[in-house]
């Protein structure tokens, strides 16, 4: 798997990705003729672009760095590209990938690149979430050698679990979760990020 999956990140995938900046300006311009990303142009969809945009731009203002993560976005020695599978409907691509772009004001060392999931299938599915195309997901690569030293996503844990648990349930009203879980993004203010972040970056600066 790890051959196969090294084989489909080429430099031409990572030369035709975006940085935030060029992300966002997509999503606000495919929003001024009511359209987002992916091939689902319903009004629902559309909508959720819209309520993304406006949380990203909030979240640009907002976001403050615990200090421990500053520390160690400080000590980080290797080079690595944060490459990242998103869409501009997507709720939890919206709260999580805003963090991933700060780091950046605290460290050198980190390349963040986005592509749209539905236009990168075949990397999508070497990427799976319990069998599912979900997203955010963040591959964390060496930047010199393209080599994958790591993965994230699509949420903090414990907005995955609420997730596990959802889907257990028969008759869950779909809409009504949604909500539930931005307000439980609203309350952790980034910090389960943050703090998985803290983690994942001490055991892949190696």
């Amino acid at each position: 798997m790890e051959t196969q999956t090294k084989s489909i990140i080429t430099k031409e995938v990572l030369n035709n990705a975006m940085s935030y900046d060029t992300y966002m300006n997509l999503l606000q311009d495919l929003l001024a003729e009511d359209k987002t990303t992916g091939g689902n142009q319903s009004e629902a969809m559309v909508g959720y672009g819209k309520m993304n945009v406006q949380r990203m731009k909030r979240l640009n203002k907002t976001i403050q760095l615990q200090q421990e993560l500053q520390d160690v976005l400080k000590k980080l020695t290797r080079e690595m590209t944060f490459l990242v599978i998103t869409e501009g409907w997507c709720g939890d691509a919206a709260q999580n990938i805003p963090v991933l772009n700060k780091l950046l004001e605290h460290t050198n060392n980190i390349d963040l690149k986005l592509v749209l999931r539905d236009e990168n299938l075949a990397l999508m599915d070497a990427f799976l979430t319990n069998g599912g195309r979900s997203i955010p997901k963040l591959i964390a690569l060496d930047s010199s050698t393209l080599e994958i030293i790591g993965t994230w996503g699509p949420r903090p844990e414990t907005a995955q679990f609420m997730v596990t648990e959802f889907k257990k349930l028969e008759n869950g009203d779909y809409s009504e979760f949604v909500k539930e879980v931005q307000l439980w993004y609203a309350r952790d203010k980034t910090i389960a990020i943050q703090n998985e972040l803290i983690g994942l970056l001490k055991s892949w600066n190696l």
